[in-house]
C-alpha cells in the first residue's frame, strides 16, 4: 500500500456513501449497502413504480439457492405469504395488497422485507426474480417480470444483492475467487482498494490523488486469486 495516500485517507476520516444502480425493483440490505457473505440480514426490496399508471397489488420474489433462514416481514403494502417445494425450503415470498388498499394510479413506492442468511460466497451477486402485478381502478390486471440477468435474456432486470465479505472498519485482506471487471458494484463503500502499486476507489477526490500520485497506478480490474487490501 502506497504510504502517501493511506496517510491521506487516515487523516481525512471520511466514508463513502453507498452509490447503488437501482432498478426498478431493487433489493439492498437495510442499511442500504452490500449483503455480507454468511452473514444473516436484512434485506429490502424497493418497488419503485407500477404498471402502466397502475397501482402495484402484489410482488412474489422467488429466493435464489443457497439462501436460508428467510423470515418476511408483512408491511404496510400489504400480508406476506411463503412459498415452500417438498423440502420444506422457502422458494418464494408473496406480499399481497389488499383490495380496500388499492390506489387509484401509481402513486406510491414500497419497500418489502425479509430477513435471511446470505451464503458464503463474497464477491458474487444473488439474483431475485421477481413478479409485480398490478391492478387499475376498473380491475384490469397486468404483470412485469423482473427476471433478466447475466444469463436470462429478459427486458427487466432482476433485483441484484453485491455479496461482499465480511469486514471490519480500517484495513481488510481479501483473496478475490474470480475475475471481477465492475470493482464499483463490489467497492462502492471502500475508501481505497490496494492491489500491489495499483488503487481503485470510488471517490473521484481520492481517484485524482491515485492518478497524482508517483508509482501507483490506477487498478481497473481483478483476477481470480488476486490479493488486495480494502480501506472501511
Amino acid at each position: 500500500m502506497h504510504k502517501t495516500i493511506a496517510a491521506l485517507l487516515a487523516g481525512a476520516g471520511f466514508l463513502l456513501a453507498p452509490s447503488l444502480a437501482l432498478a426498478h425493483i431493487s433489493a439492498s440490505s437495510a442499511s442500504s449497502g452490500p449483503g455480507i457473505a454468511n452473514a444473516t440480514q436484512e434485506i429490502v426490496f424497493g418497488v419503485g413504480h407500477g404498471c402502466e399508471g397502475a397501482d402495484t397489488y402484489s410482488v412474489r420474489v422467488e429466493i435464489p439457492a443457497g439462501v436460508t433462514s428467510v423470515r418476511p416481514m408483512t408491511s404496510d403494502f400489504g400480508k406476506a405469504t411463503v412459498e415452500k417445494n417438498s423440502a420444506g425450503t422457502i422458494t418464494a415470498i408473496l406480499w399481497q395488497k389488499a383490495d380496500e388498499e388499492l390506489q387509484p394510479s401509481d402513486t406510491h413506492y414500497y419497500k418489502l422485507s425479509v430477513r435471511l442468511k446470505l451464503p458464503n460466497q463474497p464477491f458474487t451477486t444473488l439474483y431475485f426474480p421477481t413478479r409485480q402485478t398490478c391492478k387499475s381502478s376498473d380491475g384490469t390486471i397486468t404483470t412485469t417480470d423482473w427476471v433478466g440477468t447475466p444469463t436470462v435474456t429478459a427486458p427487466e432486470p432482476a433485483p441484484a444483492l453485491v455479496v461482499v465479505p465480511a469486514r471490519a472498519p480500517g484495513w481488510n485482506k481479501f483473496t478475490v475467487p474470480a475475475d471481477i471487471s465492475d470493482l464499483k458494484a463490489y467497492f462502492s463503500d471502500a475508501q481505497i482498494v490496494w492491489k500491489g502499486t495499483s488503487a481503485y476507489t470510488a471517490n473521484p477526490a481520492t481517484e485524482e490523488l491515485v492518478k497524482a500520485t508517483s508509482g501507483v497506478t490506477v487498478l481497473s480490474s481483478l483476477k481470480a486469486n488476486d490479493e488486495i487490501w480494502v480501506r472501511y
